[in-house]
Protein backbone atom coordinates (compact mmCIF):
# COMPACT_ATOMS: atom_id res chain seq x y z
CA UNK A 1 0.00 0.00 0.00
CA UNK A 2 2.71 2.31 0.67
CA UNK A 3 4.31 1.86 -2.45
CA UNK A 4 0.90 2.39 -4.02
CA UNK A 5 0.56 5.31 -2.45
CA UNK A 6 4.34 7.06 -2.97
CA UNK A 7 3.90 5.72 -6.56
CA UNK A 8 0.36 7.49 -7.11
CA UNK A 9 1.72 10.72 -6.42
CA UNK A 10 4.83 10.49 -8.07
CA UNK A 11 3.59 9.94 -10.90
CA UNK A 12 1.11 12.84 -10.51
CA UNK A 13 3.49 15.37 -9.79
CA UNK A 14 6.30 13.67 -12.94
CA UNK A 15 3.43 14.66 -14.97
CA UNK A 16 2.62 18.07 -13.50
CA UNK A 17 6.22 19.18 -13.47
CA UNK A 18 5.99 18.23 -17.62
CA UNK A 19 2.89 19.98 -18.25
CA UNK A 20 4.25 23.20 -16.41
CA UNK A 21 7.56 22.89 -17.98
CA UNK A 22 5.77 22.58 -21.57
CA UNK A 23 4.44 25.57 -20.59
CA UNK A 24 7.81 27.38 -19.93
CA UNK A 25 8.79 26.23 -23.45
CA UNK A 26 5.30 28.34 -24.76
CA UNK A 27 6.47 31.21 -22.85
CA UNK A 28 10.05 31.34 -23.92
CA UNK A 29 9.31 30.55 -27.44
CA UNK A 30 6.59 33.65 -27.51
CA UNK A 31 3.11 32.03 -26.15
CA UNK A 32 0.58 34.85 -24.33
CA UNK A 33 0.58 34.38 -20.52
CA UNK A 34 3.48 34.79 -18.53
CA UNK A 35 2.07 35.24 -15.39
CA UNK A 36 5.05 37.67 -13.79
CA UNK A 37 7.48 40.80 -13.95
CA UNK A 38 6.09 43.06 -16.98
CA UNK A 39 2.88 40.31 -17.36
CA UNK A 40 1.32 40.61 -13.89
CA UNK A 41 -0.77 43.79 -14.38
CA UNK A 42 -1.02 43.89 -10.57
CA UNK A 43 1.51 46.17 -8.76
CA UNK A 44 1.27 44.41 -5.63
CA UNK A 45 2.90 41.27 -8.15
CA UNK A 46 6.34 43.21 -7.61
CA UNK A 47 6.16 41.58 -4.45
CA UNK A 48 6.73 38.24 -5.93
CA UNK A 49 9.61 36.81 -6.10
CA UNK A 50 9.73 36.26 -9.80
CA UNK A 51 8.98 39.52 -10.45
CA UNK A 52 12.32 40.69 -12.29
CA UNK A 53 11.60 37.77 -14.86
CA UNK A 54 11.27 38.11 -18.14
CA UNK A 55 9.19 34.94 -21.11
CA UNK A 56 12.80 34.52 -21.78
CA UNK A 57 12.98 32.98 -18.63
CA UNK A 58 10.63 30.09 -19.71
CA UNK A 59 13.21 27.88 -20.40
CA UNK A 60 14.65 28.10 -16.49
CA UNK A 61 11.43 26.44 -16.00
CA UNK A 62 11.85 23.96 -18.62
CA UNK A 63 15.04 22.74 -16.62
CA UNK A 64 13.45 23.30 -13.36
CA UNK A 65 10.38 20.77 -14.48
CA UNK A 66 12.92 18.19 -15.86
CA UNK A 67 14.39 18.15 -12.56
CA UNK A 68 11.15 17.62 -10.61
CA UNK A 69 9.91 15.35 -12.83
CA UNK A 70 13.35 13.19 -12.62
CA UNK A 71 12.82 13.76 -8.82
CA UNK A 72 9.26 12.35 -8.44
CA UNK A 73 10.09 9.58 -10.64
CA UNK A 74 12.48 8.59 -8.60
CA UNK A 75 10.60 8.31 -5.49
CA UNK A 76 8.87 5.62 -6.21
CA UNK A 77 12.02 3.68 -6.39
CA UNK A 78 12.60 0.96 -3.71
CA UNK A 79 15.84 1.98 -2.50
CA UNK A 80 17.76 2.93 0.23
CA UNK A 81 18.80 6.27 -1.49
CA UNK A 82 17.61 8.77 0.13
CA UNK A 83 18.79 11.65 -2.18
CA UNK A 84 15.70 11.91 -3.75
CA UNK A 85 13.77 12.83 -0.30
CA UNK A 86 16.67 15.83 -0.14
CA UNK A 87 16.12 16.87 -3.27
CA UNK A 88 12.33 17.12 -3.14
CA UNK A 89 11.07 18.63 -0.08
CA UNK A 90 13.67 22.05 -1.20
CA UNK A 91 11.67 21.52 -4.30
CA UNK A 92 8.36 21.55 -3.16
CA UNK A 93 9.22 24.21 -0.56
CA UNK A 94 9.95 26.50 -3.11
CA UNK A 95 6.80 25.87 -5.16
CA UNK A 96 4.23 25.99 -1.94
CA UNK A 97 5.98 28.98 -0.01
CA UNK A 98 8.25 31.17 -1.91
CA UNK A 99 6.60 31.55 -5.02
CA UNK A 100 3.32 32.29 -4.39
CA UNK A 101 2.58 35.96 -2.34
CA UNK A 102 0.42 37.34 0.00
CA UNK A 103 -2.33 38.01 -3.04
CA UNK A 104 -3.37 34.02 -2.66
CA UNK A 105 -4.46 34.67 0.94
CA UNK A 106 -5.97 38.00 -0.12
CA UNK A 107 -8.35 36.16 -2.34
CA UNK A 108 -9.07 33.30 -0.16
CA UNK A 109 -10.07 35.94 2.72
CA UNK A 110 -12.00 38.10 0.57
CA UNK A 111 -13.86 36.02 -1.79
CA UNK A 112 -17.00 35.82 0.06
CA UNK A 113 -17.09 39.36 0.83
CA UNK A 114 -16.43 39.83 -2.61
CA UNK A 115 -19.85 37.09 -3.57
CA UNK A 116 -22.56 38.82 -0.97
CA UNK A 117 -21.25 42.56 -1.20
CA UNK A 118 -23.13 43.18 -4.56
CA UNK A 119 -26.84 41.95 -2.54
CA UNK A 120 -26.21 44.32 0.30
CA UNK A 121 -25.04 47.75 -1.52
CA UNK A 122 -21.82 47.77 -0.66
CA UNK A 123 -18.92 49.29 -1.91
CA UNK A 124 -15.90 48.02 -2.42
CA UNK A 125 -13.83 50.48 -3.99
CA UNK A 126 -14.42 48.39 -7.33
CA UNK A 127 -12.95 45.19 -6.06
CA UNK A 128 -13.99 42.08 -7.71
CA UNK A 129 -13.76 38.63 -7.72
CA UNK A 130 -11.97 38.62 -11.37
CA UNK A 131 -9.60 41.20 -10.49
CA UNK A 132 -8.82 39.07 -7.33
CA UNK A 133 -8.21 35.87 -9.28
CA UNK A 134 -5.86 37.15 -12.12
CA UNK A 135 -3.85 34.46 -13.81
CA UNK A 136 -1.07 35.42 -12.23
CA UNK A 137 -2.45 34.62 -8.94
CA UNK A 138 -4.03 31.55 -10.13
CA UNK A 139 -0.70 30.32 -11.34
CA UNK A 140 0.40 30.55 -7.97
CA UNK A 141 -2.44 27.85 -7.19
CA UNK A 142 -0.92 25.71 -9.79
CA UNK A 143 2.84 26.24 -8.35
CA UNK A 144 1.62 25.02 -5.30
CA UNK A 145 -0.31 22.33 -6.56
CA UNK A 146 2.43 20.51 -7.99
CA UNK A 147 5.02 20.99 -4.66
CA UNK A 148 1.91 19.44 -2.43
CA UNK A 149 2.15 16.60 -5.33
CA UNK A 150 5.58 16.31 -4.60
CA UNK A 151 5.37 16.60 -0.75
CA UNK A 152 2.44 13.59 -1.19
CA UNK A 153 5.46 11.68 -3.25
CA UNK A 154 8.25 12.16 -0.68
CA UNK A 155 6.08 11.64 2.59
CA UNK A 156 4.80 8.36 1.21
CA UNK A 157 8.11 7.33 0.30
CA UNK A 158 9.64 8.42 3.76
CA UNK A 159 10.08 5.68 6.47
CA UNK A 160 7.43 5.25 9.22
CA UNK A 161 9.35 5.70 11.81
CA UNK A 162 10.65 8.93 10.90
CA UNK A 163 7.27 10.11 10.43
CA UNK A 164 5.62 8.88 13.44
CA UNK A 165 8.71 10.03 16.18
CA UNK A 166 7.75 13.80 16.45
CA UNK A 167 3.99 14.48 15.60
CA UNK A 168 2.64 13.44 19.08
CA UNK A 169 -0.82 14.61 20.68
CA UNK A 170 0.88 16.72 22.87
CA UNK A 171 2.97 18.68 20.58
CA UNK A 172 -0.80 18.86 18.58
CA UNK A 173 -2.14 20.86 21.66
CA UNK A 174 1.01 23.07 21.69
CA UNK A 175 0.77 23.86 17.86
CA UNK A 176 -2.90 25.16 18.84
CA UNK A 177 -2.45 27.19 21.43
CA UNK A 178 0.52 28.79 19.31
CA UNK A 179 -2.01 29.08 15.89
CA UNK A 180 -4.97 30.54 17.93
CA UNK A 181 -2.78 33.13 19.77
CA UNK A 182 -0.21 34.19 16.86
CA UNK A 183 -2.95 36.19 14.41
CA UNK A 184 -4.61 37.92 17.24
CA UNK A 185 -2.08 40.57 17.30
CA UNK A 186 -3.25 41.28 13.80
CA UNK A 187 -6.98 41.23 14.72
CA UNK A 188 -6.05 43.84 18.13
CA UNK A 189 -4.85 46.34 15.15
CA UNK A 190 -6.95 45.95 12.86
CA UNK A 191 -10.24 45.90 15.34
CA UNK A 192 -8.87 49.01 16.97
CA UNK A 193 -8.53 51.07 13.57
CA UNK A 194 -12.03 50.35 12.84
CA UNK A 195 -12.85 51.26 16.02
CA UNK A 196 -10.84 54.98 15.67
CA UNK A 197 -7.89 53.69 17.75
CA UNK A 198 -4.43 54.30 16.25
CA UNK A 199 -2.71 51.31 17.50
CA UNK A 200 0.83 51.01 15.52
CA UNK A 201 -0.25 53.61 13.42
CA UNK A 202 -0.43 57.56 13.48
CA UNK A 203 -3.59 59.56 13.58
CA UNK A 204 -2.71 60.82 10.11
CA UNK A 205 -2.67 57.13 9.19
CA UNK A 206 -6.44 56.29 9.89
CA UNK A 207 -7.83 59.55 9.13
CA UNK A 208 -5.90 59.65 5.39
CA UNK A 209 -7.95 56.37 4.82
CA UNK A 210 -11.79 55.51 3.48
CA UNK A 211 -13.32 54.53 6.42
CA UNK A 212 -13.99 51.45 4.30
CA UNK A 213 -10.42 50.16 4.01
CA UNK A 214 -10.55 49.75 8.26
CA UNK A 215 -13.79 47.90 7.64
CA UNK A 216 -12.34 45.11 5.38
CA UNK A 217 -9.27 44.95 7.47
CA UNK A 218 -11.64 44.46 10.81
CA UNK A 219 -13.71 41.60 8.50
CA UNK A 220 -10.17 39.76 7.84
CA UNK A 221 -9.76 40.51 11.77
CA UNK A 222 -12.82 38.33 12.67
CA UNK A 223 -12.16 36.19 9.73
CA UNK A 224 -8.95 35.22 11.13
CA UNK A 225 -10.44 34.74 15.01
CA UNK A 226 -13.38 32.63 13.37
CA UNK A 227 -10.98 30.52 12.53
CA UNK A 228 -8.61 30.85 15.48
CA UNK A 229 -11.74 28.88 16.90
CA UNK A 230 -12.37 26.51 14.52
CA UNK A 231 -8.74 25.14 15.10
CA UNK A 232 -9.60 24.34 18.77
CA UNK A 233 -11.05 22.01 16.81
CA UNK A 234 -8.16 19.95 16.15
CA UNK A 235 -7.71 18.92 19.53
CA UNK A 236 -11.26 19.34 21.18
CA UNK A 237 -14.00 16.47 21.44
CA UNK A 238 -16.15 18.37 18.62
CA UNK A 239 -13.26 18.35 16.03
CA UNK A 240 -13.82 14.07 15.75
CA UNK A 241 -17.78 14.29 16.84
CA UNK A 242 -20.11 16.92 15.38
CA UNK A 243 -21.50 18.57 18.33
CA UNK A 244 -25.49 18.68 19.35
CA UNK A 245 -26.18 22.28 18.15
CA UNK A 246 -25.22 21.64 14.49
CA UNK A 247 -28.39 20.16 13.24
CA UNK A 248 -28.88 17.43 10.39
CA UNK A 249 -24.95 16.55 11.06
CA UNK A 250 -25.00 16.13 15.20
CA UNK A 251 -23.81 13.36 16.60
CA UNK A 252 -21.71 11.69 13.62
CA UNK A 253 -17.85 11.52 13.00
CA UNK A 254 -16.18 14.06 11.12
CA UNK A 255 -14.47 12.74 8.74
CA UNK A 256 -10.96 13.64 8.60
CA UNK A 257 -10.16 15.21 5.67
CA UNK A 258 -12.96 17.88 6.41
CA UNK A 259 -10.52 19.29 8.89
CA UNK A 260 -7.07 18.34 7.33
CA UNK A 261 -7.97 19.70 3.91
CA UNK A 262 -9.35 23.44 5.13
CA UNK A 263 -6.59 23.55 8.25
CA UNK A 264 -3.31 22.66 5.65
CA UNK A 265 -4.32 25.00 2.80
CA UNK A 266 -4.57 27.45 5.44
CA UNK A 267 -1.14 26.78 6.88
CA UNK A 268 0.12 27.42 3.50
CA UNK A 269 -1.58 30.84 2.56
CA UNK A 270 -1.02 32.52 5.76
CA UNK A 271 2.97 31.41 5.49
CA UNK A 272 3.16 32.69 2.22
CA UNK A 273 1.12 36.04 3.08
CA UNK A 274 3.70 36.25 6.52
CA UNK A 275 7.24 35.37 3.86
CA UNK A 276 6.03 38.21 1.52
CA UNK A 277 5.49 40.51 4.30
CA UNK A 278 8.94 39.97 5.39
CA UNK A 279 10.88 40.13 2.41
CA UNK A 280 9.52 43.43 2.31
CA UNK A 281 10.64 44.50 5.42
CA UNK A 282 13.46 43.49 4.11
CA UNK A 283 13.87 45.63 1.37
CA UNK A 284 13.19 48.53 3.49
CA UNK A 285 9.36 49.49 2.13
CA UNK A 286 7.87 49.73 5.60
CA UNK A 287 8.21 52.39 8.17
CA UNK A 288 8.87 51.83 11.58
CA UNK A 289 6.68 54.42 12.68
CA UNK A 290 4.01 52.37 10.94
CA UNK A 291 4.36 49.18 12.64
CA UNK A 292 0.94 48.70 13.23
CA UNK A 293 0.53 48.38 8.64
CA UNK A 294 2.81 45.12 8.38
CA UNK A 295 4.64 44.07 11.77
CA UNK A 296 1.75 41.66 12.95
CA UNK A 297 1.80 39.93 9.39
CA UNK A 298 5.42 38.87 9.97
CA UNK A 299 4.74 36.73 12.09
CA UNK A 300 2.17 34.77 10.41
CA UNK A 301 4.84 32.04 9.01
CA UNK A 302 4.73 31.11 12.93
CA UNK A 303 1.02 30.66 12.55
CA UNK A 304 1.15 28.85 9.69
CA UNK A 305 3.83 26.54 10.89
CA UNK A 306 2.21 25.48 14.07
CA UNK A 307 -1.06 24.93 12.19
CA UNK A 308 0.51 22.69 9.59
CA UNK A 309 1.83 20.93 13.05
CA UNK A 310 -1.60 20.72 14.70
CA UNK A 311 -3.26 19.33 11.27
CA UNK A 312 -0.75 16.78 10.82
CA UNK A 313 -0.69 15.70 14.49
CA UNK A 314 -4.95 15.75 14.34
CA UNK A 315 -4.43 13.86 11.36
CA UNK A 316 -2.46 11.10 12.73
CA UNK A 317 -4.14 11.02 16.06
CA UNK A 318 -7.58 10.20 14.41
CA UNK A 319 -6.00 7.72 12.02
CA UNK A 320 -4.20 5.60 14.87
CA UNK A 321 -7.30 5.78 17.60
CA UNK A 322 -10.18 4.04 15.81
CA UNK A 323 -11.79 4.58 18.97
CA UNK A 324 -11.08 7.94 19.15
CA UNK A 325 -14.49 8.97 17.74
CA UNK A 326 -16.24 7.18 20.40
CA UNK A 327 -14.39 8.07 23.28
CA UNK A 328 -15.22 11.74 22.04
CA UNK A 329 -18.62 11.74 21.48
CA UNK A 330 -18.92 9.75 25.67
CA UNK A 331 -16.98 13.17 26.87
CA UNK A 332 -19.39 15.25 24.38
CA UNK A 333 -23.01 13.63 26.02
CA UNK A 334 -21.02 13.67 29.45
CA UNK A 335 -21.31 9.93 29.20
CA UNK A 336 -18.45 8.52 30.87
CA UNK A 337 -16.24 11.34 30.67
CA UNK A 338 -13.65 9.64 32.71
CA UNK A 339 -13.00 7.14 30.44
Amino acid sequence: MKSFTSGRYGYAAALWALLYGALGAGWALGMPGFPWGAEDPDPDGQLSILAWTTPGFGWWIVAFSVITAVTALALNRRSANRAPLFLAWPIAALLILVIPDFRVMMGVAYTPLLLVAPAFGWDLGGATLAGAWTWPVLNQLVCALGGLLLAAAALAATRDRERESWFTPERGRIAVYVAVAVPLFYCATRWAWVLGIPLGVSEGFLADAPQGMWLAGAYLATFGACGGVLTLGLTQGWGVIFPRWMIGVRGRRVPPLLAVIPAGFVSIIVTVAGITYIRSMIAGRFSWAEWGAWLPECFWPIWGAALAIATVCYHRRRKSDPRQAEKAQAVLTGDGAGR
